[in-house]
């Protein structure tokens, strides 16, 4: 793949990058050098890039790795990173009020995931199959299903509390 190719693929998949950079980062300086850094690793490993799975897949499984990576190196030097404030902002109407209170504290309760249940969160909430989340994350689609479940009861637990 060309140059020309890779800029292609990497517009038309570009939502998935912001998705990832948006959960993992919690200002925009921070989603800017995660997106370059998760280009770079695009670039640099699309050599190795098995025509098995969907791109968007694999791009995924990309993104979440040099996420978490990034996220990791981060708390080591110090740095807390949360999620994204925009996932909170939400306009207010007297509809929305209820909405965005559950939103607010869904997002507050995934802060306190680990960084693989933030990915397998992620890609619940974009609507992937446990199959698609299976080879993401790289782990069985049976894994994934015990997993949604002990994440299930861990925000369960949390609304109790």
């Amino acid at each position: 793949m060309n140059e020309a190719e890779f800029l292609e693929v990497l517009r038309a998949n570009q939502g998935i990058l912001v998705k990832v950079c948006t959960m993992y980062c919690s200002d925009f300086e921070a989603q800017r050098d995660l997106y370059q850094e998760i280009v770079l690793q695009l670039w640099r490993s699309f050599p190795n890039f098995r025509k098995q799975a969907k791109l968007s897949t694999w791009m995924y499984q990309v993104a979440l790795n040099t996420a978490i990576t990034d996220y990791r190196r981060s708390r080591k030097q110090g740095q807390r990173v949360e999620l994204s404030e925009q996932f909170t902002q939400i306009p207010e109407t007297s509809s929305t009020v209820e909405r965005q209170e559950k939103l607010q504290w869904l997002y507050r309760a995934v802060e306190t995931l680990s960084d693989a249940e933030k990915a397998i969160v992620m890609l619940y909430l974009d609507e992937k199959s446990y199959d698609e989340i299976a080879e993401i994350v790289g782990i069985t689609p049976g894994n994934v299903r015990v997993k949604m479940h002990r994440i299930q009861e861990k925000l369960r637990k949390l609304k109790t509390d």
